[in-house]
């Protein structure tokens, strides 16, 4: 591309689109994102009893994988599910469904179980990132191959994508960002296809938008604003640009609006006013900011990284999403200031920088220090949406915007002249070197994993299907959880939603008159005590109305068979049990007691 007035469409030279280009080499490409973002996930597969880092995130998400073959193969509606939180289930719409990938994945799910299923989603999500930038790169911005590719790399791969992938696909699923960039700043039609230019990417962008709302409706908002901040910085850098090109871009928005608007009205009218929907958010998300000093970190999954530090810098493991090290930053001012004359680095530079800002939230910390000023975020805090944004994902939107300008680097490196004053060395050898100086200490270790409880041999195989009817439910030790490590879900997800059971883990209203969100099911005396005796281990001496109340909440969640798998305190859980129920008896895998004659 040149500097001056170049739109941010601006396809790449005829040389580089010629009939006939090399596809294998483009095949080669992505297969080296496949073979790492395998590489990444290694130490999960073939592992059932192993889950990445958080546990509980990636049980939900199996679940709901599990969730979405289950509805195509019965033919329900996948908005909902009955087969958690009995007797009232759970708004599927309201919360992080990824039907956008569990429909696509279904035959992987019932061939070979949720965890693979969830294995592939993040190969799919990480490696799909990565090519569908290397794509965007190669057909519209840049013109070698292997600026297309680093710049790939860094969009699919950088420390903030691996943090997310090891537990919220709906986050790390950005395969469908760049194609909806690509639609929305398209070259401006010339007069001849004007119509054709607008309704028919109109139409397809509505349609990508509504496949991403089915992914995860949280990176549409920060794409969305992302967009919004970039378009208005390329139109302040060319006035002249963006008047020629916003006439199109605005008729292509209003055609996918009105596409996207006929085919989301109802699933959007279930997520707000549907059964089990809810209001607000289940957790304090602006309490989920970022460190300053993190941007100059290392990730806890990187080939420098520990556990301290990031550990300091950002709320948990999985939101480190602005550990670019040193090296990535001094050479993106590089960039920036090397190549301000072109628009598109402006609005990019712009973009980068306000949600790096945002990500900070309401106050600054610095080295885990509160430092008492105010945050940016806090300007924006109150707005519709925003109001519920986690701040430290705000700095995801930096990815890409790196990975562009090392792409626009390398490429306009390569057109460069030796240096004056050297003339035998290359400048294209000295700027890669930069380029790998700054990215390797960013290379990424395979996603860590955590054992989890085996599923018990009595729910795996099928034992419990000749005493559960088809209208009761199997109750699991402990029913509700309040926490995101939920046995059942994790049993329903690596059975295929073969029975249904109170508990798990999800967002819903905190009781039929109440929206407002909570985790879970709202509590039970029997949960309550049961998950006491769990988390600490001492067996409570119980009275006459705790065995009343067990009965009625077991007749509240229509129990047939309650039943106990591994657990770190199992044995004070299975005194208490006994004690509320009678004695149970041993299954495999665990311990099972029939209330089907104290239900009733």
């Amino acid at each position: 591309m040149t500097t001056g007035t170049t739109s941010p469409t601006t396809a790449a030279p005829a040389a580089a689109r010629a009939p006939g280009p090399d596809r294998l080499r483009d095949l080669l490409v992505v297969a080296g994102y496949l073979a790492l973002a395998v590489v990444l996930t290694s130490a999960q597969w073939r592992h059932p009893w192993r889950l990445f880092h958080q546990a509980g995130d990636q049980i939900l998400f199996e679940w709901m994988l599990a969730h979405a073959a289950h509805a195509v193969v019965e033919g329900e509606n996948p908005l909902y599910s009955a087969g958690l939180n009995a007797p009232d289930g759970v708004n599927l719409m309201a919360n992080t469904s990824v039907l956008g990938l569990g429909v696509p994945l279904t035959p992987v799910t019932l061939l070979f179980g949720s965890q693979v299923a969830f294995c592939v989603a993040v190969v799919c999500c990480l490696a799909g990132t990565a090519a569908a930038w290397y794509a965007l790169l190669r057909a519209r911005l840049v013109t070698t191959r292997t600026a297309a590719a680093v710049g790939g790399l860094v969009c699919g791969f950088a420390p903030g994508m691996i943090a997310q992938a090891g537990a919220h696909l709906h986050i790390a699923a950005q395969f469908l960002v760049p194609a909806i960039l690509a639609l929305v700043f398209r070259p401006a039609p010339d007069a001849a296809h004007r119509l054709v230019g607008v309704w028919r990417p109109g139409v397809v962008l509505g349609l990508l938008l509504v496949w991403q709302v089915f992914i995860g409706e949280e990176l549409l908002v920060f794409l969305a604003l992302a967009a919004g901040v970039f378009a208005l910085g390329y139109a302040l850098a060319d006035r002249a640009a963006a008047r020629r090109l916003a006439p199109a871009l605005f008729g292509r928005l209003a055609v996918a609006a009105g596409v996207a608007t006929v085919l989301l009205a109802y699933p959007l009218w279930f997520q707000f006013h549907g059964p089990q929907h809810y209001s607000g958010m289940a957790f304090a998300a602006h309490g989920f900011q970022l460190d300053a000093a993190s941007f100059t970190a290392s990730a806890r999954q990187t080939v420098l990284g520990d556990d301290w530090l990031p550990g300091l810098l950002s709320p948990n493991p999985t939101e480190e999403n602005s550990f670019f090290g040193p090296g990535l930053l001094v050479l993106a001012v590089v960039i920036v200031i090397w190549l301000w004359r072109r628009p598109l680095v402006r609005a990019l530079a712009g973009c980068g920088l306000v949600f790096a800002l945002l990500s900070l939230g309401t106050e600054l910390r610095v080295d885990g220090t509160a430092t008492g000023v105010p945050g940016p975020y806090r300007l924006v805090a109150g707005l519709p949406l925003l109001d519920l944004a986690v701040p430290a994902r705000f700095a995801l939107v930096c990815v890409p915007v790196l990975g562009v300008l090392v792409a626009l680097s390398l490429d306009r490196v390569r057109a460069a002249r030796p240096l004056p004053a050297a003339p035998g060395l290359p400048v294209r050898l000295l700027w890669a070197g930069a380029v790998a100086a700054a990215l390797l200490p960013l290379t990424p270790t395979p996603i860590r994993v955590v054992p989890v409880m085996p599923v018990p041999g009595f729910v795996a195989d099928g034992g419990w299907r000749s005493l559960v009817p088809p209208d009761r439910t199997v109750v699991a030790v402990p029913p509700v959880t309040g926490a995101a490590r939920s046995p059942v879900m994790l049993w329903s997800a690596r059975t295929g939603l073969a029975f249904t059971a109170p508990g798990g883990y999800f967002i819903g209203p905190s009781g039929p008159d109440d929206p407002a969100a909570r985790w879970g099911a709202p509590d039970r005396p029997t949960s309550v005590l049961l998950r006491r005796v769990a988390e600490t281990g001492a067996v409570p001496v119980l009275t006459d109305a705790d065995r009343r109340r067990a009965v009625e909440d077991l007749r509240h969640w229509r129990a047939a068979v309650v039943v106990l798998g591994p657990l770190t305190n199992g044995d004070p859980v299975r005194r208490t049990v006994d004690d509320l129920l009678g004695p149970g008896r041993p299954v495999d895998g665990g311990w099972v007691w029939d209330v089907r004659a104290q239900v009733g």
